[in-house]
């Protein structure tokens, strides 16, 4: 707890982002090692300059740690360094990524398939009933469903989860001392019994305006498809989708008509090919490779085998070390989530590489 008080104290200095926290803790060790360093040395790290050594030396924020830590502690909540063996490994590998989590819930967050659902506040009928029926068929492929807790899309796909037993976990962008909006409040204890709530904010910090395009980056990050119901061309959906464009997610989108505001942004994304056209969940499950991967096929070895390039990429990888995560083949290789899926699976039938509990793969020796 002494060293979770300092990590939480870290996450309050001054103009300390993701990026500059990581920094700190690559120079000094840990972060009970930031405060108690020296000004002098703390001004000869990349990126800290004079005000924030002055924040760290002052020591101000950790008595603001110290109240969050009292607060976590009275509601059962887990705080997730980024270092933290429980801190979600599809977040870990991004420099923006937070730095610290707070985590109340009962849910994995490392579930083997991740999906996000997001949309506008304002959802057509057409568009509650799409978000639906996509939760309905998404179950059959054991699947955590990911959204914001939010009006409209977002608290239909929750509602839908609990309804049909699917593990969902909201992104709040807010503390977890309360539930914004408040009539969601119902919903939210739901999913702690069948999911759960996810912060990087601390307990008292309240849902201000520009908190909310932050979160949707954990939304991207942590998903492995991201799917848009309904969106204008402008908001936060369409924030979400560049997001995981940027972390190489596979992002869908379901068509609407022309002209039609609920469906602007899905058309849009489509058209420029941000995101694949869906219907239904199984046009994302062929797309994802989920089907092909749930098949207990026979592999052949072959004593002499063509591989592509990337095929070539994996294998070198896999070459260095005994076994590696999906996370670390995704960062490597830079490739989308279906397909490195492909390319994993296409290994497999060849005898090349063996797949792993915890989504690792290794090389068949």
């Amino acid at each position: 707890m002494d060293e979770l008080l300092y990590q939480i104290g870290l996450t309050q200095l001054p103009l300390v982002g993701p990026v500059n926290a990581r920094q700190l803790i690559a120079y000094c060790g840990s972060a009970r090692d930031v405060f108690t360093a020296r000004k002098k040395e703390l001004l000869l790290i990349p990126g800290i300059g004079e005000q924030i050594a002055r924040s760290i030396l002052e020591q101000d924020v950790l008595q603001i740690a110290e109240r969050e830590l009292h607060f976590i502690e009275q509601h059962q909540i887990q705080a997730l360094f980024y270092l933290h063996k429980d801190y979600p490994a599809r977040l870990r590998a991004y420099n923006d990524a937070p730095v610290l989590l707070y985590y109340q819930g009962n849910a994995g967050l490392d579930h083997p398939r991740t999906v996000a659902i997001v949309g506008t506040r304002k959802p057509s009928i057409q568009g509650l009933q799409s978000c639906e029926a996509l939760v309905e068929g998404l179950r059959a492929y054991d699947v955590q469903i990911i959204s914001g807790l939010a009006y409209g899309v977002d608290i239909c796909a929750h509602r839908a989860c609990l309804a049909a037993g699917v593990p969902t976990l909201g992104v709040l962008g807010h503390g977890l001392a309360r539930i914004y909006p408040a009539g969601h409040r119902t919903v939210a204890r739901q999913m702690c019994e069948q999911g759960g709530l996810l912060s990087e904010y601390t307990s008292i910090t309240q849902p201000e305006r520009e908190h909310f395009p932050m979160r949707n980056r954990i939304v991207a990050g942590l998903c492995d498809a991201l799917i848009v119901v309904e969106t204008a061309r402008k908001g936060g959906s369409m924030i979400t989708a560049n997001f995981a464009n940027d972390y190489n997610k596979d992002v869908f989108a379901f068509p609407g008509r022309r002209n039609d505001p609920h469906s602007e942004g899905c058309n849009l994304l489509i058209k420029s090919h941000r995101a694949a056209l869906i219907e239904s969940a199984e046009d994302i499950a062929y797309v994802m490779r989920w089907e092909e991967n749930d098949q207990n096929r026979p592999i052949q070895t072959q004593l002499f085998i063509e591989l592509s390039t990337e095929e070539k990429l994996i294998v070198d990888l896999l070459r260095e070390q005994d076994t590696v995560g999906i996370d670390r083949l995704t960062l490597a290789t830079q490739l989308k989530g279906s397909t490195l899926a492909t390319l994993l699976l296409n290994l497999e039938f060849k005898g090349m590489i063996k797949t792993l509990p915890g989504k690792r793969y290794a090389l068949i020796q």
